[in-house]
Formats: structure tokens, sequence, C-alpha cells
């Protein structure tokens, strides 16, 4: 039997290029604000952790936990500091 790979090993893979990072968000906020938060914490995870974006986007830590667990309930203005610190920013396009 072959040796598996986890899941989540290939997606924070995945998640370490931005322009993967940012179709796996689109893909996530189609989904709703749970589903969006949840993915962003995962690019968030993969491209150096909580704390690595809490002192580039110069948000507290916890309230950076707090913003992407499923409570969380982002101001804009945090997430788009986050983003930002990502190297991402939200772009609107007609339906």
């Amino acid at each position: 039997m072959k040796n598996a790979v986890k899941f989540e090993e290939i997606l924070k893979t995945r998640l370490q290029d931005s322009e993967q990072a940012a179709k796996y968000l689109t893909a996530c906020f189609e989904e709703g604000p749970d589903v969006f938060l949840l993915g962003l914490r995962d690019v968030v995870e993969a491209q150096g952790g909580i704390g690595r974006a809490a002192k580039s986007s110069k948000l507290n830590r916890e309230s950076l936990y707090r913003l992407l667990s499923r409570q969380g309930n982002p101001r804009l203005s945090s997430l788009n500091a986050v983003l930002s610190s990502l190297g991402l920013k939200v772009r609107f396009t007609q339906a």
C-alpha cells in the first residue's frame, strides 16, 4: 500500500502561492461568510501563521484568532488588514 498524503498538507502547499490563495478565497466567499473565514484561516496558516499575520497586519493576535473563528464577525478594516498582509485584495466583478 502506498503512503497517503494528507489533504491538509497538499492544501497548505498550494495556498502558499498567492494566485492559488486568491482563487481558494474566492470559492470560499461564494459559499458564504462562515466558509470564507475558515478559508482565510487556511491561507493565513499556509503563509506563515497567525503570529506573522498579526504582526504584519498590526492586529492583536487574540483578535485575529477571534476574527478567523466560526463566530468571527470581522470589521471590514480588520479583514482588509489581514488580506493586505497576505498580498491580497478584494475585487468585485459583475455577476
